[in-house]
């Protein structure tokens, strides 16, 4: 028995394989298209994914409000603190005598304006004897004038001499002369408890601008000396700390940076045709590279960028100069992370993301329309700054009041 070769095989045999062949291929192709199309009209055209996106967070930049020297450092790098924890100290013993000084002259102003308004007092009563000394004063020049009318009835009888009706009328003139004195003296004295009184008049010794104006330079030097300790503003990581010990530092000099990890946001860098099904509040899916892809994150679109990133750029595109080649823009895309997830599976400032947009939902506005009602972010660490300065004032000016002082001599 013989077995056909390759060369002597039937060739309708070898054509019917090869088109076998080629059915099989076809029909793989078929379902592989078909298979594509079922999953782009069912899944794909409804998702928009990137992988140029990247963790960002509020990097809060920490500078002291006075400058000084520096005597203690409390963090370093990757330490964790919490608002009002103190960072930094600087030696306190200038804004220390500044402060004395300060409390110093408030307390002497208090006193200088006290003395101001004793001195109403005193210039009233100056003006009430003034006023009894004119009283007296035209009293006894009524009398003189009434004598001398008297004595000159009876000159042309000789009961009454020429020389003592010269002596009345002398005295009426040193009389008229007396009470335009006393006149001069009240009008004086008036005037001098006027002007007093305009430097006291409408407030009382606290409020008075001479004090407000003191209590305000102290205020300035209590919060010199206070913010001599540098605290932190926001909860979160210490990272790039530069400050040394015993350095000499200026106000507005960045000493470190304070970074909330638990405020993050993704910015997801789109290619400008992805845009037009994007919308604010679409859901979000997303994978850090730092743990893979089976721990997800959950978001929602939060804003689009204004421009793309080449039009930020410090040095951007001159396209008009030159050859031009066209190159898909990018546009920033915020993403809002869930608080939760990231407490979970914490994240850091600049990690790798990939993100996957849910588009099905076209009824979102393309841009933030709604006005934003509370500040981006704001604390409360130097509230109690202005009211512990304001404490300290009251207690100053209180103490140089003299109130005790005064009720005493009134009982």
């Amino acid at each position: 028995m013989t077995t056909a070769t390759p060369s002597t095989a039937d060739p309708t045999a070898l054509e019917k394989k090869r088109k076998r062949r080629l059915l099989l291929l076809a029909a793989a192709c078929l379902l592989a298209g078909l298979a594509y199309g079922l999953y782009w009209l069912l899944f794909a055209r409804f998702h928009v994914s990137t992988d140029n996106a990247y963790v960002q967070g509020n990097v809060v930049q920490i500078t002291p409000q006075v400058g000084g020297t520096v005597v203690a450092i409390n963090v370093n790098d990757t330490d964790s603190v919490t608002a009002g924890q103190l960072l930094v100290r600087l030696d306190p013993v200038d804004s220390r005598v500044a402060l004395d000084q300060a409390e110093a002259q408030l307390a002497q102003t208090v006193r200088e304006v006290r003395a101001t308004f004793t001195t109403n007092r005193a210039l009233a009563a100056t003006v009430e004897a003034r006023q009894a000394d004119l009283a007296r004063s035209e009293a006894e020049l009524a009398r003189l004038r009434a004598d001398v009318g008297r004595r000159e009835a009876l000159v042309s009888g000789g009961a009454v001499s020429i020389e003592e009706v010269q002596h009345l009328q002398t005295a009426v003139a040193n009389a008229r002369q007396a009470q335009s004195a006393a006149a001069s003296g009240v009008n004086e004295a008036r005037e001098q408890l006027l002007r007093n009184e305009s430097l006291t008049e409408g407030a009382p010794v606290e409020a008075n601008p001479r004090v407000l104006s003191a209590a305000a330079k102290y205020r300035e030097a209590w919060l010199a000396f206070k913010r001599s300790d540098i605290s932190a503003p926001v909860t979160g990581t210490v990272a790039r700390r530069s400050v040394q010990l015993g350095q000499r530092i200026a106000s507005g000099m960045t000493i470190m940076a304070i970074v909330p990890l638990d405020q993050l946001w993704v910015d997801a860098n789109f290619k400008e045709s992805q845009l037009e099904s994007l919308r604010i509040g679409q859901p979000v899916t997303l994978t850090a590279d730092v743990y893979g892809r089976r721990t997800e994150y959950r978001g929602q679109v939060a804003g689009l960028g204004a421009g793309t990133g080449s039009a930020f750029s410090l040095l951007p595109a001159q396209n008009a100069t030159g050859n031009w080649i066209k190159i898909v823009q990018r546009v920033p895309v915020r993403i809002a992370v869930d608080a939760k997830d990231i407490t979970e599976h914490p994240l850091r400032v600049g990690l790798s993301m990939d993100v996957d947009v849910d588009v099905h939902d076209q009824s979102g506005p393309s841009v933030v329309e709604a006005a934003r009602n509370g500040p981006v972010a704001s604390t409360k660490v130097y509230d109690d700054l202005d009211k512990a300065a304001d404490e300290r004032v009251n207690a100053i000016v209180s103490a140089n009041l003299g109130h005790r002082v005064l009720l005493k001599r009134a009982d």
